[in-house]
């Protein structure tokens, strides 16, 4: 008779093996072009998520407080994972084309480029995506349990410590426009990373200018 230990274990990695598939976009579960797949992944974290929370519980019936996890997990995995496909489809109707939108499953994350956000060292936005931030900031308004952690970047160029200094401030412009067009204070956060986390080589021009953005990471509350 398999003991329950190994019961739990097989659960637990298994589920963790189906969500890590999902998150890297591949596996036998990805399929191209599913509108559901978004919240797929979702059920699958989910349900590793609580599978494992289920396997740890103080009681001494483990195997049954892993699957109950599972599914639980699953449920509220693919909740968060529908939510998300919505909203994401949705932001794309609103938002310029010039706007980057990446769903991982269990987030998304705006990337606004700073070229038409800011001027040369400054830290006023631009009238350009006053628009688009107004339309952003009205779409989580109706999404409302979710934090937004607004992210500022720069390029290498320059001072590492001017650079930090001018993400902050980036970054609390882009947040204060949201609060501006109704978003509660207390749902947003703000950092600055200055040069630290390139998303492109910093030696050509092309490089730098994707290096120099602010993302707008809206993060799902748990329920």
């Amino acid at each position: 008779m398999i003991s329950s230990k190994f019961s739990v274990a097989a659960l637990v990695a298994g589920a963790l093996a189906l969500g890590a598939c999902t998150q890297q976009g591949g596996g036998i579960l990805a399929q191209p072009g599913d509108p559901n797949q978004r919240t797929k992944n979702g059920a699958l974290i989910g349900a590793a998520s609580g599978a494992l929370i289920g396997a740890l519980a103080k009681d001494d019936n483990r195997g049954d407080g892993a699957l109950v996890g599972a599914v639980v997990g699953g449920a509220l995995g693919a909740g968060i994972g529908y939510n998300l496909d919505k909203q994401e489809a949705e932001l794309r109707q609103q938002l310029g084309s010039n706007i980057a939108i990446n769903n991982t499953g269990d987030r998304l994350i705006v990337t606004l480029p700073n070229n038409l956000l800011f001027a040369t060292d400054s830290t006023a936005v631009s009238p350009t995506l006053q628009g688009d931030l107004r339309a952003l900031a009205q779409n989580v308004q109706l999404y409302a349990n979710s934090t937004l952690q607004i992210i500022g970047h720069t390029d290498s160029d320059g001072d590492a410590a001017y650079n930090q200094t001018l993400s902050e401030g980036r970054a609390r412009s882009v947040g204060n426009i949201l609060v501006a067009n109704g978003v509660p204070q207390g749902r947003i956060q703000t950092f600055g990373r200055g040069e630290n986390q390139p998303v492109a080589s910093n030696l050509t021009p092309e490089g730098k200018a994707q290096n120099r953005r602010v993302e707008i990471v809206i993060l799902p509350n748990p329920a």
